[in-house]
């Protein structure tokens, strides 16, 4: 009796390590097949919506932006301030994931760190005041790691700004210190401009680039949008290529000159170790 129970007790540890290996390996084959789908989807041959469609919003042009920026993934907050932009998400969730999480905090240093393991530019969302204000500690990661990163945050409406509306914050004076690009988007045709140029800015100078939007500007229609006298059909490049892009990593500690004791000392780093090629 005893050798059975044995035996029993055997054959359940065995079929439950075996469960659990089947979970993990299925778990795998999920994140594989999510990251593969959204590869494809972003592959040449997958459709892409007209950039003179007049439909198009300020939202849409922006997220197609990211999208031809290979940006797979977006961590935020859904938020009443920027409910355009998740809808935009929403109609792109086959080439483009919104990956929500709890904090603002948290969906910046989730995009800080996607960049610095991957070496592609890191995106985070959030809505309108407090939503900007939350991810502040996450971005000032990213500034001072050197890892370029995309801000996104809505603002409020465009004509009540300064007037003391509900929860507005002038999140371009908030973002000043920590980002090296940092713009107000004004409607779809300069959120085609700017949105290329944000992107630049964070890969080419690996730091923290900022975008806010009224409320009201994201859900404006490209028919509804008229140029500027002097603007001539300005178009700005969607993507970036080194001309002597370096190989491997990029050092992350540098030796200083021998102290006294004839022994070199290591510095703090001074940027993350990311392949430039990946760029």
């Amino acid at each position: 009796m005893a050798d059975e129970l044995d035996a029993l007790h055997t054959r359940r540890g065995i079929l439950q390590a075996a469960g659990t290996l089947g979970m993990g390996l299925v778990g795998t084959t999920r994140l594989a097949s999510a990251a593969q789908s959204v590869q494809t989807a972003n592959s040449p041959q997958a459709h892409r919506a007209s950039s003179t469609d007049p439909d198009l919003t300020t939202a849409d042009i922006l997220i197609e932006t990211l999208i031809r920026w290979d940006v797979q993934f977006i961590f935020g907050i859904v938020g009443d301030g920027i409910n355009p932009i998740i809808e935009a998400l929403r109609k792109r969730q086959d080439r483009i994931r919104f990956i929500a999480v709890r904090h603002e905090e948290a969906a910046a240093f989730m995009a800080s760190g996607y960049a610095k393991h991957t070496g592609k530019l890191g995106v985070c969302l959030a809505t309108t005041g407090p939503g900007a204000v939350h991810l502040m500690n996450g971005l000032y990661d990213a500034k001072m790691d050197s890892t370029p990163v995309l801000a996104i945050t809505g603002s409020t409406f465009h004509d009540l700004g300064g007037t003391h509306f509900m929860q507005s914050v002038d999140t371009q004076a908030l973002m000043r210190d920590v980002s090296i690009y940092n713009i107000a988007v004004t409607g779809p045709i300069h959120a085609g401009i700017v949105g290329n140029l944000a992107c630049r800015s964070a890969l080419g100078e690996r730091g923290v680039a900022h975008l806010t939007i009224a409320k009201d500007t994201q859900a404006m229609r490209l028919g509804a949008d008229k140029p500027s006298m002097e603007n001539h059909g300005l178009r700005t490049l969607d993507g970036l290529v080194f001309s002597h892009p370096a190989k491997g990593c990029f050092p992350m500690i540098r030796l200083t000159r021998p102290a006294a004791s004839g022994i070199s000392v290591p510095s703090l780093p001074i940027s993350s170790c990311m392949p430039a090629t990946r760029f």
